[in-house]
């Protein structure tokens, strides 16, 4: 047992097992189907948290707009299932039957062509991985080229995430508007609503979630990764070293996109709608709290502290709705003020130490002295005889000589 909570302690992979145990076997076993959906809809936020973990830890860039990243690859999720559920047969009550209905409502008599190439889900899963990465590397080489970061980026992904919001909702016809796109059935004609599709859509949105840390725990153990780092803490030294920082933070932004864009797509499938409230600024920060809750430099981290987030959020508002927001933001506080490093800096700071103490140590008895062993008698005594050397200090004085010299003069 010790050996084991050793391990724990001391190896990168124990955090990871951990996880998997908590996320595959402790929450599918101990929950019902309505909870386990509702944790797997946590865990789509969780992509977001780990991209900035790359993004905000790693690369020292905070972005306030990471909301955008991931709706778009919601969308791109729900116009396939939009597409699919808006059949001839099933519309056949519309206007103009084979397309969605909100755009039915809005007088459109044919699909716009940009949403043709989405009746195939190879384009939609493309789509959520591509189309978040392309605007990343827009607004990217747009700001890093120019050396815009700090405050001033942040400031400007807030921005971005606004217009987003604003053009979504203002082109209804196209995006369904404020209320987004909805009634989202089925996937390839397999029904998304039942209960065992919502088990298969939990443990593989989990899987995903691994695959998404391991590929960024490989890079954080590559050169690269080590660059970032280096990049975060003295930017102008890695500048002046010959490397192009400016390509270092649109790679990790573009990263942190595609995570968000996966992340946008899972939730889609696993709540069956999409809408602008996803999008926008409130959404974005709340996906940053996430990451610090977590502890913003712990991929593991950040997973937990989505989970105890939205734990509260779920808990606060089912118990206390009046008060919940308030309650919420003394968690964010409390957390924040506590553990500077989140979550990842508690375990760092007393519970591996804890797990790494020694067992206490049992005294042991000093050995016993061993008797003294008589001298030689004859030794005894001519010892007693020998003249003992004295310093001159302490010899004894002398009377005067004849010659009146003293004798220590002399």
């Amino acid at each position: 047992m010790d050996k084991f909570r050793r391990w724990i302690a001391s190896s990168d992979m124990a955090s990871i097992v951990v996880l998997a145990i908590v996320v595959f076997a402790v929450l599918p076993a101990t929950t019902d189907i309505f909870r386990l959906n509702l944790i797997g809809k946590y865990l789509t936020y969780a992509f977001v948290a780990v991209g900035l973990v790359m993004l905000w830890g790693y690369g020292g860039i905070l972005s306030l707009g990471q909301g955008v990243f991931f709706g778009l690859g919601g969308y791109c999720m729900a116009m396939f299932l939009k597409l699919e559920a808006s059949d001839p047969v099933s519309t056949k009550i519309q206007s103009t039957p084979g397309i969605p209905d909100f755009m039915d409502w809005n007088q459109l008599t044919a699909l716009p062509f940009w949403w043709e190439p989405f009746r195939h889900l190879p384009v939609a899963l493309i789509g959520m991985l591509v189309v978040p990465m392309v605007l990343a590397a827009v607004i990217g080489f747009a700001m890093f080229k120019r050396r815009v970061g700090g405050v001033y980026f942040a400031i400007i992904t807030q921005a971005v995430a606004m217009i987003i919001t604003v053009l979504i909702i203002g082109q209804q016809g196209y995006t369904g508007g404020v209320n987004g796109i909805t009634d989202l059935k089925t996937m390839l004609g397999w029904d998304i609503r039942t209960d065992s599709a919502k088990y298969i859509l939990y443990f593989a949105n989990a899987i995903l979630l691994f695959v998404a840390i391991f590929a960024c725990r490989a890079v954080q153990r590559t050169k690269l990764g080590t660059l970032l780092l280096a990049m975060r803490d003295k930017e102008d030294r890695v500048r002046f070293s010959g490397y192009d920082v400016a390509n270092f933070k649109v790679f990790v932004f573009c990263l942190a996109a595609t995570l968000c864009g996966v992340g946008g797509a899972m939730f889609t499938l696993q709540v069956g709608f999409m809408s602008p409230s996803f999008v926008g600024i409130v959404p974005s920060i709340e996906m940053v709290i996430f990451a610090a809750v977590g502890g913003r430099m712990s991929l593991v981290g950040a997973v937990y502290g989505t989970l105890l987030v939205n734990f509260g959020k779920t808990y606060f508002s089912e118990s206390f709705p009046e008060m919940w927001l308030f309650l919420m933001a003394a968690l964010f506080i409390g957390v924040v003020m506590a553990f500077p490093n989140g979550l990842a800096g508690l375990w760092e700071s007393y519970v591996k130490p804890w797990l790494l103490r020694e067992r206490q140590a049992v005294p042991v008895p000093a050995p016993e002295k061993t008797p003294a062993v008589a001298e030689d008698p004859s030794e005894a005594e001519a010892a007693s005889t020998r003249p003992v050397a004295r310093s001159p200090e302490h010899a004894p004085a002398s009377k005067n000589r004849s010659d009146g010299v003293d004798p220590a003069v002399a």
